[in-house]
């Protein structure tokens, strides 16, 4: 299955902090698929498909999160509030209202952190397995923002990330994702920061801001944000522990948790169906 046949239609945007490559497929209201650090819209080439045949236009970028093929332009600020606004300049860019955002892993935070900046696109959310409140990053990647700072450090982290040894290792895809992942996905998401110094430029640009703080001042902000949330989260959860999302849910003024068992962070990947039984029935309480 490739990314074009799976996700849909291959389009570009062009937006202030440079070019954005999207994937789109299916009509109706609008979804858009947030996917985090070091993977791209293939996160959610699984899901796309059921969503789209539910009845939503399905909108999947490739976001510049290190998995992206296309540099952004040197000046652009991809801090997590830049990143964020960059998530809410595609919604303007494309003219996207009712948005259904669902987010995954990084994106989840910096979902939250454009909802507490930028929420009058949005009209419900769903959040899996996330950065939030003090787990920005979680523990076992708290390293990489002070790496990222280190000159050259981008470059041999991409030559570590194309060692095959490495990627069942917790600190890739050994926590996140229960089943091994296809090779032609772990490329899609692996490769490009080995082959563009721009891509390497935009994910130190975003590892370097990456600190709570951005996460906690988004939470503030979000106990005033009162459109529906649905978070599904792992009961086997290791990287972003189920008791942050009970806090979210608390949290959020109109929350609702569900708990997916036989999972890890990526559910897109170990559960894909139940991802899209999910999010078609939240999205279309909106629609009735």
């Amino acid at each position: 299955m490739t990314r074009t046949e799976s996700l849909g239609q291959e389009h570009r945007v062009a937006l202030e902090q440079g070019e954005v490559r999207y994937f789109e497929r299916g009509s109706g209201r609008p979804v858009v698929f947030v996917h985090g650090v070091l993977t791209n819209a293939d996160l959610w080439r699984a899901v796309v498909p059921g969503v789209a045949d539910a009845g939503f236009r399905c909108l999947a970028p490739d976001l510049p999160l290190g998995s992206h093929d296309i540099p952004m332009r040197p000046d652009a600020d991809l801090s997590p509030t830049g990143a964020a606004d960059l998530i809410a300049g595609f919604l303007e860019a494309l003219d996207l209202r009712d948005v259904i955002l669902v987010a995954n892993d990084t994106g989840g935070a910096l979902t939250q952190i454009m909802l507490a900046r930028h929420p009058e696109r949005v009209d419900r959310v769903v959040l899996l397995p996330s950065d939030c409140f003090e787990y920005f990053f979680p523990p076992i990647f708290k390293p990489l923002p002070p790496l990222a700072r280190v000159p050259g450090s981008m470059r041999v982290l991409a030559a570590l990330l194309r060692l095959r040894a490495l990627h069942g290792l917790p600190i890739l895809f050994g926590w996140v994702a229960k089943r091994p992942l296809p090779p032609e996905v772990v490329e899609s998401y692996l490769w490009p920061p080995g082959r563009s110094a721009g891509v390497r430029r935009d994910l130190r640009k975003l590892l370097r801001g990456v600190h709570p703080r951005h996460t906690l001042a988004a939470a503030e902000k979000l106990r005033d944000f009162d459109r529906p949330v649905l978070l599904l989260w792992g009961s086997e959860e290791k990287l972003f522990p189920i008791r942050l999302a009970r806090r979210l849910a608390e949290l959020l003024p109109d929350a609702r948790l569900v708990e997916v068992d036989d999972t890890y962070t990526f559910i897109s990947e170990d559960r894909p169906d139940v991802v899209v039984r999910h999010v078609v029935e939240f999205a279309s309480v909106m629609a009735d």
